[in-house]
């Protein structure tokens, strides 16, 4: 396993991650869970990503339990939550989502005690909030890390600006500023980790945690023809992202990646997730694999890395037409 270093920061992540978005309670319980995170672990994954938001909490309850059955040393793995949703969705009351002091303390304690940890790696504000202001997060933060309670802080989702915004927040406070960035990140995805982000990344040192480099299994090339039962574009729950995620322009991209993937003699999914390695701002990919077989093909895409020379990128740039 290849290990990256997290920005400016002194902490090394492993170049591929698993994280427990939409699958972890849903699709994997606590035994194909063991199962998929200790494979992971086996491999060198050292990052686990989860959030107070996936399955409402429940995602970090059976993260929880497998690491404590693990029983792996606490210094040899680290752990993320986030904060902002809530857990209750749309019947959240006003005190329980967002990003005020007394919700990412609150939110930060309910995570420590479902995932039985007494720290968190990396905490999160899972999105922007512009109801808070900023002094109030980066206090809170950096509050946290004073108690013990989580090593880093980051954002997930925010804008350049927002980002910016932290920073000179934090340097005006004499206060630690964010560590990481977690964007969405795939051949799909593409503005901000190519573009809008190269100041952050240039100036501040930003570490990032990639999320979705498969684009919800679009870029395995297993939506091509139908939507297979039990897969993610199937759960009713995520119609919104089968709308977003089935577009012909799309599927008729992801033929062309197959055609690429095929003359490499590596799986379509094994390409995109070390497409997403390819770029040097990646500290770390999330894998979201529900299947041995997936995560093995996903842990095998390191080796991939080293194929995608300048010409295998610029066909696959001729077929995205996407470059920002």
């Amino acid at each position: 396993m290849e290990y990256r270093k997290m920005g400016n920061t002194g902490l090394f992540l492993s170049a591929l991650s698993y994280g427990s978005w939409v699958t972890f309670h849903h699709q994997v319980d606590d035994q194909l869970g063991d199962r998929l995170m200790g494979m992971a672990y086996d491999a060198g994954v050292n990052f686990f990503d989860n959030a107070e938001a996936y399955e409402g909490g429940r995602a970090e309850e059976v993260m929880g339990r497998i690491l404590k059955n693990k029983n792996w040393d606490r210094t040899t793995y680290t752990v993320s939550s986030k904060a902002f949703f809530g857990l209750y969705g749309k019947d959240n009351k006003p005190t329980q989502r967002g990003l005020s002091r007394k919700h990412l303390t609150e939110a930060c304690n309910h995570s420590l005690r479902r995932m039985g940890m007494e720290y968190l790696d990396l905490f999160f504000c899972h999105r922007p909030d512009p109801d808070t202001p900023m002094e109030e997060i980066v206090w809170t933060m950096n509050i946290l890390i004073q108690q013990g309670k989580i090593l880093y802080w980051g954002t997930s989702e925010w804008s350049a600006e927002e980002i910016e915004a932290a920073h000179a927040t934090a340097k005006a406070l004499s206060l630690i500023p964010p560590a990481m960035e977690q964007p969405q990140y795939n051949m799909f995805e593409r503005q901000k980790m190519e573009s809008d982000y190269l100041n952050i990344f240039n100036t501040h040192g930003m570490g990032t945690t990639i999320w979705s480099p498969l684009a919800s299994g679009l870029l395995t090339g297993k939506y091509i023809n139908e939507i297979p039962e039990g897969s993610r574009l199937s759960i009713e729950k995520y119609g919104w992202l089968k709308e977003r995620m089935m577009d012909p322009e799309k599927l008729e991209k992801v033929k062309s990646l197959k055609t690429i993937a095929d003359d490499l003699n590596v799986p379509l999914s094994t390409l995109s997730v070390a497409w997403t390695l390819k770029n040097p701002h990646v500290t770390t990919t999330i894998l979201g694999a529900t299947k041995e077989s997936q995560l093995a093909e996903n842990l095998k895409a390191l080796e991939v890395v080293s194929l995608l020379d300048e010409a295998v990128m610029a066909r696959i740039d001729a077929v995205l037409g996407n470059r920002p």
